[in-house]
C-alpha cells in the first residue's frame, strides 16, 4: 500500500509539474502523438505492397491523374472510375509528386488523416478537462493528461482504425474530415459561452490555461454580449470546411451523417434555433457549396448521366437500400465489427454508455454546454451504428467514423479513475457531466474483460482450422503454424488476461487498461507486422514480380489478359492496360479471333492462375512460359498456333 501511495504521489508531482511549464506540457503531449501514431500508422507503412483488391484501384487511378493531368474524371484500366470522389485521388496524386509514385505515398494520406483526428482529439479532451476543472475551481493535471493520453492511444492503437489508416482507400479520409468536423463542432458549440454564464475567473494553472484558452476573438466577443457578429467563430467554420471534405471524399453520406448526429444532439438538449443561429448556417451552406460543388459540376458536366447514374444511383443510393456486390449481413454484424474492430477495449463500451444515463434529459439539458461532450459522443456513436445498421449493404469499413467516439467514451470512463479525492471541490458549483463510475459495473466488465481476451488467445492458438483456404497461396495453413505467430498471439493475449485477473482482485482498477494497451502493442509489433509481411510475400509479391516480368517482355501494342482473377496491383506495377476475361473457354475465343484478326505484333500475354491455365487444355507448343511465380502463369501465347486449334473444354 505504502509503494502504491508512492507510485502515484510520484506521478501527479510530475504532471503537476507539467502543467505549470507551457513549453514542457507542449513538448510531452507531441511527443507521446508522435510515438502513438507512429507505432499505429507510420511504422513500416510503405514496405509492403499494395493490397489487392481494392488499394491498388485508387493508387491506379491516382496514378493516372498524375500522369495524364487530368483532375477532374478518375480512370482505372482505361475505364472511368466513379466509385468515389476526387479529394482522395488528389491527395495521392500530391502525394506522387512529392515523394514519387510508391506505396508510402499511396498511404501517406490515410496515415495524415488519422494522425490529425488523434491530435485534435487530444486537444478536445484536453480542453474538455480543463474547463471542468475551471468550473469546479480545482487542478487535476494527472487526470487531464492521463484521460488525454489513453484517448489518443485508444483512438489510434485499435484494430479498425490501424487498417484503414494503413490503406490508400478513401475511408479514412472520410473518417478524419467526419470526425474532426464533428469535434469542432463541439469546440464551437461549447465555446460560445465564454465565462459569461459561469461567472468563474481564470484561476487555473498556465498548463490548464493553454488548453482553455481556445476561443476565438468572434467567440470571446459573442460571450460577452455580441450576439450578432457576422461570422461563424473560427470552430463553426472549420466545421464547414471540414464537411465540405468529407463531401468530396465519399459524397452526400459526409454531410448526411455529421448534420444527423449534430441535429439528433441538438434536439436533445433543446438548443437547435438558438445554435443554428449563431452557427450562420447559411453562410455554412454557402462554404460548403463553395468548396465542394465545382468538381461535382465538371465531372457531370464532361460525364453526364454515366457518372450522375453511377455515382449517385449506384454507389450512394442502391447501396444503402439495396444489397451490392454480394455485402450483405445480418442484423447483428455491426455488434460483432465494434466488438472486434474496438477490441480489447470494446467490453468497456457498454459501462461506458450506461455511466451516461443519457435518458436523463433534464440532467443533460442543466448542464453547461461543455459538460455534454460525453452526451455529443453517444449520439455521434449511436447514429452512425444505427444509421449503417439500417442500410442494407454492409461492410466493416462502413462504421470506421464511430470509431473516434468509442475510444472519446471509453477515455471518460476511465478519468473517474485518475481523479484525486483530495483535490476535489467540497461546495458543488455545478451539476456533475457524468455520475461516478459505480464499482460493481467496472468489476463486471473487467471480468468480461478477462473472458474476452482469454476467448481471443484461445481462438488465435487454433487460427489455422478458423481461417479458410487462400487459392494464392496453395499451403497457407502450413505456413502460418511454421510462422509461430499463432502462438506468439496467444501468449500475449493469455498474458494480458492474467494481468487484468491480478489487477481486478487487487482493486487496482485504473491499470486494467494500461495492460490492454501494452498488450496490443505488443500484438502489433510481435504478431501484427510480421503477419502482414508475411501475407504480403506470399500473396502479393509474386504478383509485383511477374509485373516487373510483364514490362521487361510485352512487346508493343501486345495484349495483356488475365484470366480466372482480377489483381488491379498488375495495372499499378505494371504500368499495362489488362483484359479481364472469366473463364479459359472465353480466353481461348478471345485469342483465337484476335488470331484471325492478323493483328501485330502476333500473340498475347497471359496471366493465369496454374488451374484455370490448366483447363484452357494448351499444348506446350502452343505456348512460351515466361515466369511462374507462386499460384501464377505467365505465358506467351502465338497467333500462329491458335489458329487452326480446336476447343474441347467440358
Amino acid at each position: 500500500m505504502r509503494m502504491k501511495l508512492s507510485v502515484k504521489h510520484t506521478v501527479d508531482r510530475w504532471f503537476n509539474k507539467i502543467a505549470k511549464n507551457p513549453a514542457l506540457s507542449v513538448t510531452v503531449s507531441i511527443l507521446w502523438l508522435m510515438v502513438v501514431c507512429w507505432v499505429a500508422f507510420g511504422w513500416n507503412l510503405g514496405n509492403t505492397g499494395l493490397i489487392d483488391e481494392t488499394e491498388p484501384l485508387f493508387a491506379e487511378a491516382s496514378r493516372q491523374m498524375f500522369v495524364t493531368g487530368d483532375w477532374i474524371t478518375p480512370f482505372f484500366n482505361g475505364d472511368t472510375r466513379f466509385d468515389k470522389p476526387a479529394l482522395i485521388y488528389w491527395c495521392q496524386a500530391i502525394a506522387y509528386h512529392l515523394i514519387g509514385v510508391n506505396e508510402w505515398a499511396v498511404r501517406l494520406p490515410s496515415a495524415i488523416a488519422a494522425f490529425g483526428l488523434v491530435c485534435l482529439a487530444f486537444y478536445t479532451i484536453q480542453w474538455y478537462l480543463a474547463k471542468q476543472d475551471e468550473l469546479e475551481q480545482v487542478s487535476r493535471p494527472t487526470r487531464r493528461y492521463l484521460t488525454s493520453f489513453i484517448a489518443a492511444a485508444l483512438m489510434a492503437l485499435n484494430p479498425e482504425t490501424i487498417i484503414w489508416a494503413r490503406t490508400g482507400v478513401s475511408d479514412m479520409l472520410l473518417t478524419g474530415c467526419m470526425a474532426s468536423a464533428l469535434l469542432c463542432f463541439f469546440l464551437g458549440y461549447a465555446g460560445k459561452e465564454g465565462s459569461r454564464e459561469q461567472g468563474v475567473g481564470e484561476q487555473g494553472s498556465r498548463g490548464a490555461e493553454l488548453i482553455t484558452n481556445a476561443q476565438s476573438p468572434l467567440a470571446l466577443s459573442e460571450a460577452e454580449g455580441m450576439p450578432h457578429a457576422p461570422f461563424p467563430n473560427k470552430w463553426y467554420l472549420a466545421f464547414y470546411v471540414l464537411i465540405a471534405g468529407a463531401i468530396l471524399t465519399k459524397g452526400p453520406v459526409g454531410i448526411v451523417l455529421p448534420g444527423l448526429i449534430v441535429a439528433a444532439f441538438l434536439l436533445y438538449v433543446g438548443k437547435m434555433r438558438e445554435v443554428l443561429r449563431e452557427m450562420h448556417l447559411l453562410i455554412g451552406i454557402l462554404i460548403i457549396l463553395a468548396l465542394s460543388v465545382p468538381w461535382y459540376a465538371l465531372v457531370i458536366w464532361r460525364n453526364g448521366w454515366n457518372y450522375i447514374n453511377s455515382f449517385f444511383g449506384y454507389h450512394n443510393l442502391e447501396r444503402f437500400t439495396e444489397v451490392v456486390n454480394g455485402h450483405s449481413a445480418p442484423w447483428y454484424f455491426y455488434f460483432l465489427v465494434v466488438l472486434l474492430g474496438f477490441a480489447p477495449y470494446s467490453v468497456y463500451l457498454p459501462a461506458s454508455i450506461i455511466r451516461l444515463k443519457f435518458w436523463q434529459r433534464s440532467h443533460w439539458r442543466s448542464l453547461e454546454r461543455f459538460q455534454q461532450f460525453s452526451l455529443f459522443s453517444w449520439f455521434w456513436f449511436a447514429s452512425i451504428f444505427a444509421f449503417f445498421s439500417i442500410a442494407v449493404t454492409k461492410l466493416p469499413s462502413y462504421v470506421l467514423p464511430l470509431m473516434p467516439a468509442a475510444a472519446i467514451l471509453v477515455a471518460l470512463l476511465w478519468s473517474d479513475l485518475f481523479s484525486d479525492p483530495k483535490t476535489r471541490q467540497t461546495i458543488p458549483v455545478s451539476p456533475s457531466p457524468t455520475p461516478s463510475i459505480s464499482i460493481s459495473l467496472l468489476r463486471i466488465s473487467g471480468w468480461v474483460n478477462v473472458v474476452f481476451l482469454s476467448v481471443l488467445a484461445t481462438a488465435l492458438l487454433n487460427i489455422t482450422h478458423i481461417l479458410g483456404t487462400d487459392p494464392a497461396i496453395s499451403n497457407f495453413h502450413e505456413l502460418i503454424e511454421q510462422s509461430g505467430l499463432p502462438v506468439i498471439a496467444g501468449i500475449i493475449w493469455l498474458v494480458c488476461a492474467v494481468l487484468v485477473a491480478g489487477l481486478l482482485l487487487s482493486r487496482r482498477w485504473n491499470y486494467i487498461i494500461s495492460i490492454n494497451l501494452i498488450g496490443f502493442v505488443a500484438f502489433i509489433i510481435f504478431v501484427l507486422t510480421p503477419a502482414s509481411f508475411f501475407i504480403d510475400r506470399e500473396r502479393q509479391l509474386p504478383l509485383r514480380e511477374l509485373s516487373a516480368v510483364i514490362l521487361e517482355a510485352k512487346q508493343p501494342n501486345e495484349e495483356l489478359i488475365m484470366l480466372g482473377f482480377k489483381k488491379p496491383s498488375v495495372v499499378f506495377y505494371s504500368h499495362i492496360h489488362v483484359n479481364y476475361l472469366k473463364f479459359p473457354k472465353e480466353a481461348v475465343e478471345h485469342i483465337k479471333n484476335q488470331a484471325a484478326k492478323g493483328l501485330k505484333p502476333s500473340s498475347v500475354l497471359l496471366l493465369a492462375e496454374q488451374k484455370k491455365f490448366l483447363q484452357m487444355d494448351l499444348q506446350p507448343d502452343d505456348y512460351k512460359n515466361l515466369s511462374t511465380k507462386g499460384a501464377y502463369n505467365l505465358v506467351r501465347v502465338p497467333f500462329k498456333k491458335m489458329k487452326n486449334q480446336k476447343m474441347d473444354i467440358s
